[in-house]
């Protein structure tokens, strides 16, 4: 079967489409004939070797994590899923890849897909929405009434983010840039700041919670708009001790991971306020509940573009540009 794979880690990953083995099951996996599978930022950053410590692939290895598709076959101990059944699912961290004609699939990590959606929207939504949930209701525990900022609120993240946050009753800030200033207004966010006029940090106040979503020195410059006892929450770093530990990784990783974080958790402990990193982790029954928000139309998906499962390779570099309105996704069938 053809998979989406880089060879190596580093400047020349040798990412393309290749042949690789149809993959076999363990008894509480399923095989899924992929219709469609959605790309992430982590999707380009884990070939650069960034995350090479922490999450394990075996080289060559299949890229991509978000898939939505039919189950063909199932292990002895899948007791929820039957072939026949269109499921979505995320399988991030599994060493498992999703972007290919045929992906394992733990029954645990899996969903019914929307009866509403078809599978290019439902590629779309695992990852980031399963990063949003947890996050906004797991970490930062958010409250009707409370304030939330979710930068980049046009993003993959963004546009999933802002519909949770009002969903759970929340007011939501976000930056966008000029063009995109309607589209986060029609998701919900009540307090828009754009990015080419203004800086945020010099327009929002008194926020309960913020989802670090920007790389650079927007962590801590939203850290100053945080109430104390705010939480900031961060899905790119820097890693944490805390993250360390739960991962069961070792000493030695554990104390770089605390170092390299020292910096945000001084200025987060000024200011009264808890930093963490996240990794969303699968979950077929998160995924599920996400799922009944999606069928109710509490929530849509966002989708930007839409590439062939020959041009894959392009759908990660147009993700890369940064220019995406909502989610990428590549379909196979």
């Amino acid at each position: 079967m053809k998979a989406l794979t880089f060879q190596r880690y580093g400047k020349t990953p040798d990412i393309a489409l290749a042949e690789v083995p149809r993959p076999t099951l363990q008894p509480d996996e399923m095989l899924v004939q992929v219709h469609a599978a959605s790309v992430n930022p982590i999707d380009n950053m884990i070939p650069t070797g960034i995350f090479k410590a922490v999450v394990r692939l075996q080289l060559p290895a299949t890229l991509g994590s978000d898939l939505a598709g039919v189950v063909t076959e199932v292990g002895s101990g899948v007791t929820r899923f039957k072939p026949g059944d269109a499921v979505f699912a995320n399988i991030f961290d599994l060493g498992k890849g999703a972007i290919a004609e045929f992906a394992v699939v733990p029954e645990s990590a899996a969903a019914a897909k929307p009866a509403n959606l078809d599978f290019v929207q439902a590629a779309s939504i695992p990852m980031v929405g399963l990063t949003s949930w947890q996050a906004l209701r797991e970490r930062a525990q958010l409250r009707a009434g409370q304030k939330v900022f979710i930068p980049a609120g046009s993003g993959g993240i963004g546009t999933f983010a802002i519909q949770l946050a009002k969903l759970l009753g929340a007011k939501v800030g976000t930056t966008t840039s000029t063009g995109n200033v309607e589209l986060v207004r029609s998701l919900g966010a009540d307090e828009v700041v754009d990015y080419k006029k203004q800086a945020f940090e010099t327009v929002l106040r008194d926020y309960d919670a913020v989802l670090g979503t920007v790389r650079g020195d927007a962590l801590e410059q939203a850290v100053g708009i945080l109430k104390p006892g705010g939480t900031l929450v961060s899905l790119v770093g820097p890693l944490d001790a805390a993250f360390a530990r739960a991962r069961h990784l070792n000493f030695m990783l554990t104390f770089v991971f605390s170092m390299m974080s020292r910096s945000i958790r001084r200025l987060a402990s000024r200011r009264q306020v808890a930093y963490s990193f996240l990794f969303a982790r699968p979950d077929g029954e998160q995924l599920a509940q996400i799922g009944a928000l999606l069928e109710q139309q509490h929530i849509r998906p966002v989708i930007d573009k839409v590439f062939p499962f020959e041009k894959a390779p392009e759908a990660l570099a147009y993700l890369a540009t940064g220019r995406a309105k909502g989610k990428v996704v590549v379909q196979m069938r």
